[in-house]
């Protein structure tokens, strides 16, 4: 029994000397954390108003949530009573291995850096890369966010962004979409090339920059002879001329 009360004794000994402590500490993380939120979000809103890049936005933003959390963390373990010179030198001891484990974290940062220092590609534009394709929504401090033609939302870690093939399909102002008809070994070719020449000129988006349309004889193929079309066109006009022209000139062919 004597026992019993030097343990109980002794938990109330450490509730009175930690207990206030360890209230403090998790009263200054919740509040820190909604306060970071809070900075983060009109850190955010405020770039947003002074019409910065949209792709660094996000990054910014979440960067600062990042660095505020970590601070709070850290304050947090001050009201514990952890030295913070013990804590820096163990965490310097255990650089190496924790660098190593968050080496694919480490990536995505720095290839995140890259991305918004060389701009490979921004906020809004249509790339394919890592074998997905779609548009660019935000660009974070470890991933980008892409919507894909279908609405899906994919996170791609910008460390693989940044170190991979990558098509950006909205870099350029102008895109050629190349068509390939055919008619039967039979057929007048001037007459069908005159023929595709009166489809095109139905569409107002085909341009005469940076080249005119074109048309070829490409292929003389086993049951059918084969016509290159190619049309220039505005980045955000191409598939509606694709798949326009396309069903255009088979119907005047039929």
């Amino acid at each position: 029994m004597g026992n019993m009360n030097v343990y109980v004794d002794q938990i109330k000994e450490m509730a009175i000397s930690y207990g206030p402590k360890v209230i403090g500490a998790i009263l200054v993380l919740l509040i820190g954390f909604k306060i970071a939120g809070f900075v983060s979000k009109q850190v955010r809103k405020g770039l947003t108003k002074g019409k910065f890049d949209d792709s660094l936005i996000p990054f910014l933003s979440s960067l600062i949530a990042t660095i505020l959390k970590i601070l709070v963390v850290i304050s947090a373990m001050g009201m514990l009573g952890i030295e913070m010179t013990s804590f820096i030198v163990i965490m310097g001891a255990a650089g190496l291995a924790i660098g190593m484990a968050l080496s694919g974290t480490l990536q995505n940062f720095a290839g995140g850096v890259m991305i918004l220092v060389f701009k490979p590609y921004q906020v809004g534009d249509f790339i394919e890369a890592e074998g997905k394709m779609g548009v660019i929504k935000e660009i974070q401090i470890f991933n980008t966010i892409m919507t894909t033609v279908d609405n899906k939302r994919i996170i791609i870690p910008n460390g693989g962004l940044s170190n991979s093939t990558m098509t950006n399909f909205s870099a350029e102002e102008f895109r050629r979409v190349d068509f390939t008809f055919g008619i039967g070994y039979g057929d007048d070719i001037d007459k069908a090339k005159q023929v595709m020449f009166d489809e095109i000129a139905k569409f107002p988006q085909v341009l005469n920059t940076p080249a005119e349309p074109f048309i070829g004889l490409s292929e003389l193929a086993d049951s059918s002879v084969s016509f290159a079309v190619r049309v220039w066109v505005k980045g955000a006009d191409y598939w509606d001329v694709f798949f326009g022209l396309n069903e255009s000139v088979k119907k005047a062919f039929d």
